[in-house]
């Protein structure tokens, strides 16, 4: 690789919107890999994000990187003295609790097997320690972070990587879909060479990391090779549930319809600050192109598994019959059942993938007359 980031690529640090004003940021800093600090044609000014992320210039040549400095320990001392001096603290409503325990940064590293050619995505950067270190692995890094003051401090830790393109944007445009901006950029990186991996690897916020798990996963086009991220140890838990168990629940079965789920470590509250509440965990969350297969049609499947866990204390029959009344007769749902062995009073919460992927492709209409819908409801757990 010639070099780390998108070829004749400005690499930005993108300041934060001002309140109320998010449809506009200002570039704080941009330059190029050569390591200038100004953008020739390319005056400051209010631009968005995705504008001066995409920019290109066309005859700027590649580069080779030719040194990495080893990113710097942030400890819990460094992160108090480094937020007292930027005037900032940890913030609950984006669940900001900073991993401390530097082995965890290279187990959840090593979990992910980072390396030159992978484009990875973070949500949630914090102050850039991990962004830091997967950098200096030579991977390509689009790090995102909703909080100005964050997205600030990820930039001045990765400031002499090339490689790394912080934003300070929403990561979710809504609960079920992505932020566009934050998949273009990913795109760019890709779009690079083919032989480009993406990857999710990140600290999740405890606040957003059911939605981005579960959208990454179910998008045909931007599906990771693989994601590996901290979560609240009760959503790992949930995550890898059984079936009949109390924890298992729609997560559950889309994730293990279509992936391969390991628990790489339980964390303790120790190894944060502030320290949280409760343990987390580092899972592996490995997208099989096999049971993507099987599945058929993912977003239908991810549909009927959403409407059918939203009843889950149901039976089955009761829940059928009330969403596809347009389509099936109290008779019909009792045929499709017994055509597929299916006791009409079982909870969804009992079923495993497989009779949920056999149920789901018996549901979907041949026709193509109704697609999969979105719900305003709230996630089905």
């Amino acid at each position: 690789m010639d070099w780390m980031g998108w070829p004749g690529q400005l690499v930005v640090r993108v300041a934060q919107p001002q309140e109320g004003k998010a449809e506009q940021a200002a570039i704080s800093s941009c330059r190029f890999a050569t390591g200038t600090t100004s953008c020739p044609g390319y005056p400051i000014s209010p631009v968005s994000s995705t504008e001066c992320a995409t920019r290109i210039i066309e005859d700027f040549p590649s580069r080779k990187i030719a040194s990495m400095a080893a990113p710097k320990r942030q400890t819990q001392s460094y992160l108090r003295e480094l937020f007292a001096r930027h005037g900032v603290a940890p913030l609950h409503r984006f669940g900001q609790n900073f991993l401390i325990d530097l082995n965890i940064h290279e187990l959840i590293v090593a979990a992910a097997e980072v390396a030159p050619g992978d484009v990875v995505l973070e949500v949630g950067p914090g102050a850039g320690a991990l962004t830091s270190l997967m950098a200096s692995l030579g991977a390509v890094v689009v790090a995102v972070d909703i909080d100005p003051a964050m997205a600030k401090l990820a930039g001045e830790a990765t400031a002499e990587f090339p490689n790394v393109r912080v934003l300070n944007a929403d990561a979710l445009a809504r609960k079920h879909k992505l932020n566009p901006d934050v998949l273009d950029n990913v795109r760019a990186g890709l779009a690079v060479s083919p032989d480009r991996k993406f990857k999710l690897v990140a600290n999740l916020p405890y606040n957003v990391a059911t939605p981005i798990i579960t959208n990454l996963l179910v998008d045909r086009e931007m599906c990771p090779e693989r994601l590996v991220v901290t979560i609240q140890k009760e959503l790992a838990d949930r995550i890898m549930a059984e079936p009949a168990s109390p924890d298992f629940g729609a997560l559950s079965l889309l994730c293990q319809a279509l992936a391969d789920i390991t628990l790489v470590r339980v964390l303790p509250p120790t190894v944060f600050w502030p320290r949280p509440k409760v343990d987390s965990a580092v899972i592996s969350v490995i997208p099989n192109a096999e049971k993507r297969a099987n599945i058929g049609d993912v977003p239908w499947f991810h549909s009927v598994v959403r409407r059918v866990f939203l009843h889950r204390r149901k039976n089955l029959r009761t829940v059928l019959a009330s969403i596809f009344r347009d389509r099936f007769s109290k008779s019909d749902i009792d045929a499709l059942l017994a055509n597929l062995g299916l006791d009409g009073t079982i909870r969804a919460e009992a079923m495993n993938v497989e009779e949920f992927i056999s149920l789901a492709q018996a549901l979907k209409p041949t026709d193509g007359a109704e697609e999969a819908e979105e719900l305003d409801e709230e996630e089905a757990e």
